[in-house]
């Protein structure tokens, strides 16, 4: 599949990989004497699992401390290993991290950037966490760094997709896995131009918050360089529920494709009202509507049951991925639970053991020799293919899957079904790409 040529207000393809930031006093309680904040120097090294418990992106959040848990005992040796056999750096011996028993708290970012922040101020001042990582919202994602990069930790973020992580708001002591929102358009508009065609009038319902902002962005370039039409763009609250009174005025909008930049319970709620309101069996504009939605997990799908057959999105990692690592790690996580896992789970797991090995390889738990041994990493094994941890923003680059709702599932956990693997190069942008302009990453600061 040919790459589209995207103007400077959408997706620049050329050159290599990339809320606001928080400022707080430096309160964090790490002894005057140490080297770094939360230097450990017993027998065991605490980290911070800082996921939504409760609030609208919960079910991700559970799946993440399931992988996170996973994680840990696999580090201290305990299981099958998942993907430590696996991953090329092969540093990881099961032994902990630098010998030491890794343990863990955990804090409920309630999906709200200030209790997300409370938690994680708490987990490094209280419990004396030296890496903080989770999160399935960006708005969370950008203030836990911000938060982490005053400290003097390490973030190890989970779910975050607004291209704003690694673009504004990056931060040296940040790291980011996860794709971003340029990723999904840039993956999905060569598909929605084959299957859909060019000459299409699209509606955007879109999360009120950093996430949806840069992903209606995204998307808007992306579709109008194929020559879409964008008719509207109405921005909704996190909190909602109930997307009715969205929904209706697309009916009358001359759109034939809505576009849902939602996640999580938001996007079942929504994807669930637009079929209600009958516009899976309408035509418009002599052409079927369409529904898309940019970011999937398997988890969205099967909240939306039935709803999400033939709609198409892009999403991070998928179960049914037939790789050495994939394989090992839907085996382990599938042992441990009794289900595969969602991409949510794959990227916490992948985070927790990334952080490891780059202290492991630095030999050192200060967090700029471990932000050193990240920048400019590249690895493969954990699921993802090949993929570069570009030291310029601090973000991934990998492949990125382009999936659609199955429409004759085999089980509830057979949802989606993948469309496109897209590789990493058509999906990667210079650091200077306008949609990442205004922010410094800075320097890594140890804290103490």
């Amino acid at each position: 599949m040919t790459n589209s040529n995207f103007t400077r207000r959408g997706l620049l393809r050329t050159g290599a990989a990339t809320g606001a930031g928080v400022a707080l006093p430096t309160i964090f309680t790490a002894s005057s004497a140490a080297a770094f904040t939360n230097e450990p120097t017993g027998g065991t090294v605490t980290l911070g699992f800082n996921v939504p418990q409760t609030g609208p992106y919960a079910d991700e959040g559970a799946d993440e401390l399931r992988a996170y848990e996973l994680a840990v005992e696999h580090l201290n040796g305990g299981g099958d290993g998942g993907m430590m056999p696996t991953f090329s750096s092969q540093a990881l011996d099961g032994s902990g991290i630098l010998g030491k028993k890794v343990e863990f708290v955990t804090g409920d970012t309630q999906t709200k950037s200030d209790a997300a922040r409370a938690s994680a101020k708490s987990m490094i001042e209280k419990d004396g966490a030296i890496m903080i990582t989770g999160g399935s919202s960006s708005g969370v994602a950008v203030a836990v760094q911000g938060l982490c990069q005053e400290a003097g930790v390490i973030f190890m973020s989970g779910l975050t997709h607004s291209n704003d992580t690694t673009g504004k708001d990056k931060k040296a002591n940040g790291f980011r896995h996860f794709f971003n929102a340029y990723m999904s358009a840039a993956a999905l508009t060569p598909v929605l131009e084959k299957l859909y065609g060019g000459d299409r009038k699209a509606y955007h319902l879109t999360a009120d918050y950093t996430w949806g902002w840069t992903m209606e962005e995204s998307i808007v370039a992306g579709t109008e360089s194929i020559g879409w039409e964008t008719v509207n763009k109405v921005k909704t609250p996190l909190a909602s529920t109930d997307f009715s009174s969205y929904i209706a005025p697309v009916l009358n909008s001359g759109a034939d494709v809505l576009i849902l930049n939602h996640y999580g319970g938001n996007m079942v709620n929504s994807l669930t009202n637009a079929v209600q309101f009958g516009l899976r069996e309408k035509q418009v504009n002599g052409k079927n509507f369409e529904i898309v939605v940019p970011l999937y997990s398997r988890l969205m799908a099967k909240g939306a049951g039935e709803n999400v057959k033939g709609i198409l999105g892009s999403t991070n990692w998928h179960w049914s991925l037939q790789d050495d690592a994939s394989k090992a790690f839907v085996k382990s996580f599938g042992t441990k639970y009794g289900f595969p896992p969602s991409q949510a789970a794959h990227t916490c797991y992948v985070q927790t053991l990334l952080y490891a090995d780059a202290v492991t390889r630095a030999k050192s738990f200060n967090p700029c020799a471990v932000a050193e041994a990240l920048e400019g990493f590249e690895f493969d094994g954990l699921g993802n293919g090949p993929t570069l941890y570009r030291a310029a923003d601090h973000q991934c680059f990998k492949d990125v899957l382009v999936v659609r709702g199955k429409e004759n599932p085999t089980s509830e956990f057979d949802l989606l079904e993948i469309v496109e693997v897209t590789p990493a190069a058509q999906v990667t942008y210079p650091p200077d790409h306008p949609m990442f302009a205004g922010g410094q990453l800075g320097k890594c600061n140890p804290g103490a």
